[in-house]
């Protein structure tokens, strides 16, 4: 597969593909040879974890088909191969991309590239097209140096709570936007399929899932901004999201325990969106010249953050904690979110004394 041949010819040697682009000069052979390598990348890479997952045991989840529909991104590996970004840039107020086979695109360019660029890719969702440019050589954007350091504890209730104190709200968009989902996707399992109508039905649904993504990158952008701008460490929890929000164990028969408080759980999870903002967190913390750090979380809600003393019945409730040693009390998420500080710390200290 990693060699992209097909097998051909009156001698049954592989085609190679030089030659089926030769062969259809107004088809393959008008697009870029290296985005056709990318994308057979891509396919290549889709089965070798195929391959992996069944040397494993685990299930194995053959890759889908993706046709015209379900595949929306293009990939340039490249800046002049095949793509060319500002390219025309004697123009005074409008910025082009050329695509091989399509021509000059006129862009809306949102804010300036910083850095050389690198790779260019070609998204569509719904019916808009982006141009996704990666950079090597950016400059860091360095900020005053403040000389505090915050822990930071992962929540539902709130998205974040720092060790000061201060939470961080917790949208919930997804939950927001629940009842237009309902609705629009009720609308489109009534459709005939291969019709306008539910190609139409498919992209308001497409929509309302596109609105929420937005606005929960937009909050984190805000709120990692936010922390970025105050502290100098910043510490957080090392969380394994995928395996926090796996689905409960059981099967349709045996469906086991607590399945629906489970689903609900990881719902409220995926809709704060952690993965999101611990991403864009870490991308504003190294442009900006900051420590992250990534603490064990284990027993950090249980353990006293005054004298250390670690129990179950230190949590009376899901925001009480009443240390049963020294009596110090305060909410849970403030208490953990000291812990995660003080475990942070420690890790930097090893780390420098090392």
């Amino acid at each position: 597969m990693t060699s992209g041949a097909t097998w051909g010819g009156d001698r049954g040697r592989p085609s190679r593909p030089q030659d089926i682009r030769a062969d259809d000069p107004e088809g393959q052979g008008r697009w870029s040879f290296s985005s056709q390598q990318a994308t057979l990348r891509r396919l290549d890479k889709a089965f070798a974890a195929f391959f992996t997952r069944v040397r494993e045991g685990r299930i194995p989840g053959f890759p889908r088909f993706k046709g015209r529909g379900w595949f929306d991104t293009v990939t340039w590996p490249k800046d002049g191969d095949g793509c060319r970004w500002d390219s025309q840039p004697e123009h005074p107020s409008v910025t082009f991309v050329r695509l091989q086979g399509i021509g000059h695109v006129r862009v809306h360019q949102h804010r300036p590239v910083k850095g050389r660029v690198k790779t260019i890719s070609i998204t569509r969702e719904g019916t808009r097209w982006y141009v996704i440019l990666s950079c090597d050589d950016v400059p860091a954007e360095p900020l005053t140096r403040t000389g505090a350091a915050v822990g930071l504890d992962m929540g539902v209730a709130s998205l974040v709570t720092t060790s000061d104190g201060n939470p961080l709200d917790n949208p919930r968009h997804l939950a927001a936007s629940a009842g237009r989902l309902a609705s629009a996707q009720r609308a489109l399992a009534r459709k005939k399929r291969g019709s306008k109508r539910r190609r139409k039905a498919v992209a308001r649904v497409a929509a309302l899932h596109t609105r929420v993504r937005r606005q929960r990158l937009d909050g984190a952008h805000k709120a990692a901004l936010a922390l970025v701008r105050d502290y100098d460490v910043i510490v957080h929890e090392d969380l394994r999201i995928t395996n926090m929000t796996r689905s409960a164990s059981g099967t349709i028969e045996q469906p086991g325990r607590n399945l629906a408080a489970k689903s609900g759980l990881n719902r409220s999870i995926l809709d704060a969106g952690w993965g999101v903002f611990l991403r864009v967190l870490a991308h504003k913390a190294e442009s900006a010249g900051r420590k992250l750090i990534a603490a064990n979380p284990a027993n950090t809600s249980r353990t006293c953050s005054r004298c250390g003393h670690c129990a179950k019945d230190n949590r009376l409730t899901q925001a009480e904690f009443a240390c049963t040693a020294c009596g110090h009390t305060a909410h849970t998420d403030v208490n953990a979110a000291k812990n995660i500080l003080r475990a942070g710390l420690a890790l930097r200290d090893a780390a420098e004394a090392a």
